[in-house]
């Protein structure tokens, strides 16, 4: 399976590192996460991804392009989760919604966080990545270009 060549680049940086650096790499990514947009917090767009034990949501809309923008509130009391976040907006904002409804679900193996992280924030990250590719196939269908309420 083809990965995005943005994601291809991410994949490439946390493999390239020993196990246990994995962690450490995966914390700078929580620092990748762009404040929201002015108003999106207000406007229903943002969906929580309730299989995160800390509060999580996200956003995937299309752009005049057809590009999917990732949009992401997560705590910063929350690093793992909110580098989660930044991986996906680092490795799938602007791609093509087929782009990213490819990614595998076992991104965060691929990643090698499989022994780096426990088994819940795995379980974690993997919903989120659902969820994403959820919204992105809603709003490619025709579903306006973005969904998810909070």
């Amino acid at each position: 399976m083809t990965l995005p060549s943005q994601l291809v680049g991410v994949v490439e940086e946390f493999t390239s590192v020993p196990a246990e650096m994995r962690v450490e790499v995966l914390l700078e990514y929580a620092g990748k996460v762009p404040p929201l947009p002015e108003g999106l917090a207000d406007d229903g767009a943002l969906e929580r991804v309730e299989e995160c034990q800390t509060p999580f949501f996200l956003a995937a809309r299309l752009d005049e392009e057809g590009r999917v923008r990732l949009h992401f509130d997560c705590p910063a009391e929350a690093p793992t989760q909110r580098a989660f976040a930044g991986v996906l907006t680092e490795g799938l904002d602007g791609a093509r919604p087929e782009e990213v409804l490819a990614v595998p679900s076992d991104l965060p193996s691929r990643l090698g966080l499989g022994e780096a992280i426990s088994m819940l924030r795995l379980r974690g990250f993997q919903a989120i990545l659902a969820r994403l590719r959820r919204q992105v196939e809603l709003a490619s269908g025709g579903a306006g270009g973005a969904v998810g309420s909070r």
